[in-house]
């Protein structure tokens, strides 16, 4: 079977992969049917992810159909469609008990799947932890719609629940890639007041309005993004700032752009240290909220979708098939096209592979 590979830094190639097969009692194999692309794979490729091992198979983001279990798997049978968790986590852990899945302490727990161990860019998987790392799809939702289901869907759930976002107030979201549009999203299932997205990519912010994900869009390249929020809120700033970026210069954004008394909850990986220029903004009493997604609701968001509340299929805007995966690569490295998210579907593996 064949499969994207981390060869070296700088270097993904689509090779021939082995057949995983079962190897602790809680494993589960799963044919994919459809993956996806994420920035943290870009990640790997240009060697910012220390703990990725080199050979591996890369991937986290996919839907799919049970193949087979192990025995110590409960609640799923092969054949049983399913979305994968982004963490695989124990469940037993101190951290894991506590709903804190990214912090799993088991040597397969946290962002093991195509960072660690192999990952989804391929035809068939070995998913840890089966029970608690898949979700069942039910049977009128569709691939697309459950693909983003325990990644950047659940990221964005995550952060809106950590923001303590409350009904009426003014959200602010820094970033209209797929990430913040996810913030976005699940921002939007606590009723605010009105949702604002920063963002310097023209096609970015049209995507966002013509979605109903943002109310308004601000170019902070162009325009005065603090003088405008708080010419929204009376001078006060917003209430919730979600900074999901992670540029030069967002970081100071997000802070200056909140009302005191805020809530920060700041969701992008920075190249670079940021500073807290405590000084600067003594007084403000801000909250900050920071982390690792922790996915540990992939059930609720699975049912917000089945009721029609979530769709981020709207996310996907290209579609290859696996043999054509490196050219999805291109595209979505580049931002070229319009492009927010790629889906890649996995046609079913001969039986002799």
């Amino acid at each position: 079977m064949k499969g994207v590979v981390y060869v070296s830094e700088g270097c993904f190639r689509l090779g021939d992969r082995e057949r995983p097969a079962v190897v602790e009692a809680g494993d589960a194999v799963v044919r994919v049917t459809l993956s996806s692309i994420c920035a943290s794979d870009l990640h790997i490729r240009e060697g910012s992810v220390p703990r990725a091992v080199p050979g591996i198979t890369v991937g986290h983001e996919f839907v799919g159909v049970v193949e087979e279990v192990g025995p110590g798997v409960g609640d799923l049978r092969p054949g049983d469609r399913v979305a994968a968790n982004v963490e695989t986590f124990c469940g037993e852990c101190f951290y894991c008990r506590r709903g804190y899945v990214n912090n799993c302490t088991h040597p397969l727990g946290g962002w093991a799947l195509g960072c660690r161990i192999d990952g989804c860019q391929t035809e068939l998987v070995r998913v840890p932890f089966a029970d608690n790392c898949l979700t069942p799809i039910p049977d009128h939702v569709t691939d697309e719609q459950a693909l983003f289901t325990g990644d950047i869907l659940s990221t964005g759930y995550w952060a809106a629940d950590i923001s303590d976002i409350s009904e009426g107030d003014n959200v602010v979201v820094i970033g209209a890639g797929p990430t913040g549009l996810c913030c976005a999203m699940c921002a939007r299932l606590r009723s605010p007041a009105r949702i604002v997205m920063l963002e310097v990519s023209p096609w970015r912010r049209t995507f966002a309005l013509e979605h109903g994900i943002a109310d308004v869009c601000i170019d902070p390249s162009s325009e005065d993004a603090e003088s405008i929020v708080r010419g929204m809120t009376d001078g006060r700033g917003a209430d919730v700032v979600m900074e999901v970026a992670g540029g030069e210069d967002t970081f100071e954004t997000a802070w200056r752009i909140a009302r005191p008394n805020a809530t920060v909850c700041v969701v992008a990986m920075y190249p670079v240290p940021q500073v807290l220029p405590l000084p600067d903004m003594y007084g403000k009493n801000l909250t900050f909220r920071t982390g690792g997604v922790d996915a540990s609701h992939c059930s609720e968001i699975m049912g917000l979708i089945s009721d029609g509340v979530l769709d981020p299929s709207v996310l996907i805007t290209h579609r290859f098939t696996l043999d054509r995966i490196m050219e999805a690569y291109d595209l979505f490295a580049s931002r070229a096209d319009g492009v927010m998210k790629v889906a890649v579907s996995v046609p079913r593996p001969d039986a002799e592979n």
